[in-house]
């Protein structure tokens, strides 16, 4: 969290450090093709996909630089808090800027305070620093939700003018599953704003050279280089929702958020989101987070209109257990498993059971979950969609009218975890967890509907298959493979007679909704 002279003190250091290293000018990049990227207008944006070619030299990371630093902006913003200190998230008034992967990871001790001692009571004003890029002329900005959600003020300097220079900006559209937001000058220069150009996303492989532009820990336009670590890496935006995100050791560091992550041409290529982060340090250690700009770049007409719209069907889905394939029926692990299925919704009108393997959704096959999940976000509420699955062995297609997806009653539905109430310990072999039967008691604190039969696990060892598969303490377990229980006795009965090493699938109740579950006895 920056104080406006943190902010000061910062900007006239990189002005002395302008004048001794000699700061480069705007200037045209002719490295590519020219870039296939449009202006908004409403039109959907695509990037450049003409093929890599020529040498990187000595001077293409110079050229880049100058090309597109003087597109890149620092955004300052104010938000109020009650009774909450977000120092945790935005560097503690160490430096300024954010560490969304903090969020998720973890940053215990670290950075948190800056001098502000405990959490008050009464609102109070939290400032933060992000990075983002001018992507057209009429002053509209790409930059992370997370550096504009809630805030109360955003401001805006650019490259190469006065540091005391900002121009003040509203939302017009932020994603919270995407980290975008899409912001607009509603003050503007007396000058031509400069633009990014896109790249294409998805030719991004292991080892290509990119880099970043932002402003960590308020050191504005600074420029790192690295390559691309890693493709698809599954990040949390959400409570139980990830992305499929570009992994980079290009330093990144809190600040950097919301700036641009480069290809040879100079052409966006992902949105600087996060970095990973461990308890001795906050900065860089060469793990940092890219949102492909692929993605960002299919919303840009809905974050123009102010609205996402995205699909939702109501199911949790896992990947295919490679120890598994016999028992599902299937030759490969091309596939999602459905874990759960939430009732009322679109996946439980059409049919979808616990357990069910989806191959294909709309007449395309479905490699793995991230590949459902993308496919079902981008399908328009309302559409009635076939959906292949394999049941019991068999194949069959399910009609499913998609519904819309709501972020935040999704994530308000994970929140009760419910109680902790289970006499009558008995033990399986193999398994590693303890049941019991439910009682009246049990049924009442769980808010079970009544006719609600199975075994509860009241207990299972850390180090256990139980604890592997993801089991807990008041899920309820109803079938054992094919045949349903009604008892503790009956479920260790069945769970006996799976063989060792091999897997037991369950249905279990978890938080009122079905889960399918596969465990490997030992």
């Amino acid at each position: 969290m920056y104080t406006r002279k943190t902010t000061l003190f910062y900007a006239l250091l990189i002005a002395v450090a302008s004048l001794a290293v000699g700061m480069v000018i705007a200037s045209r990049l002719d490295l590519s093709p020219e870039s296939s990227a449009q202006t908004l207008g409403g039109a959907v944006v695509r990037g450049n996909s003409a093929p890599f070619t020529g040498p990187v030299t000595a001077t293409t990371f110079r050229d880049i630089a100058k090309a597109v630093t003087p597109a890149v902006v620092n955004i300052r913003t104010e938000s109020r808090q009650a009774g909450q200190d977000l120092t945790q998230f935005f560097g503690g008034g160490q430096g300024g800027g954010d560490d969304l992967f903090e969020r998720f990871f973890g940053q215990p001790g670290g950075g948190q305070g800056g001098g502000q001692g405990r959490p008050q009571s009464r609102d109070r004003v939290v400032q933060a620093a992000g990075t983002g890029f001018i992507i057209d002329k009429a002053g509209f900005i790409l930059t992370n939700n997370h550096v504009v959600e809630d805030a109360t003020k955003i401001e805006v300097s650019l490259y190469g003018e006065d540091s005391d220079q900002e121009y003040a900006a509203r939302v017009v559209g932020r994603d919270p599953l995407t980290d975008s937001a899409l912001i607009e000058l509603t003050e503007k220069p007396n000058h031509t704003l400069p633009e990014v150009k896109f790249g294409d996303s998805s030719q991004m492989q292991q080892g290509d050279w990119v880099m970043a532009i932002g402003n960590p820990f308020g050191l504005a336009h600074t420029v790192s280089v690295g390559v691309i670590s890693a493709t698809s890496r599954s990040f949390p935006v959400a409570d139980g929702r990830t992305a499929a995100v570009l992994q980079t050791d290009a330093a990144i560091n809190p600040g950097n958020s919301g700036g641009p992550l480069l290809n040879v041409r100079g052409e966006v290529v992902g949105i600087n989101t996060a970095i990973y982060t461990d308890a001795r340090q906050s900065g860089n250690i060469g793990i940092g987070f890219a949102m492909p700009i692929n993605l960002v770049l299919d919303l840009l007409p809905q974050l123009r209109g102010g609205k996402i719209t995205r699909g939702r069907i109501g199911v949790a889905i896992g990947p295919i257990p490679a120890n598994a394939l016999e028992e599902f029926g299937l030759k490969d692990r091309n596939g999602a498993v459905i874990m759960s299925v939430s009732p009322g919704s679109a996946a439980a009108k059409g049919g979808m059971e616990p357990g069910d393997v989806v191959i294909a959704y709309n007449g395309k096959p479905i490699k793995n979950r991230d590949e459902l999940v993308a496919m079902v976000v981008s399908t328009r509420p309302g559409t009635v969609v076939p959906v292949r699955i394999v049941r019991d062995k068999q194949e069959r297609t399910l009609n499913v009218t998609v519904d819309e997806l709501n972020l935040e009653a999704e994530t308000q539905a994970r929140a009760d975890n419910g109680p902790n109430n289970a006499p009558q310990q008995e033990p399986t072999s193999g398994f590693g967890m303890s049941l019991s039967n439910i009682t009246p008691q049990i049924a009442e604190q769980l808010r079970l509907e009544t006719n609600t039969r199975g075994a509860i696990i009241v207990d299972v060892d850390p180090d256990s298959a139980a604890a592997r598969a993801g089991l807990q303490p008041r899920d309820i377990i109803l079938r054992v493979g094919r045949t349903a229980v009604t008892s503790a006795a009956e479920a260790q009965r069945e769970l006996a007679r799976v063989p060792s090493k091999a897997t037991a699938f369950l249905r279990v109740l978890r938080n009122g909704s079905e889960q399918f579950v596969t465990v490997q006895k030992d």
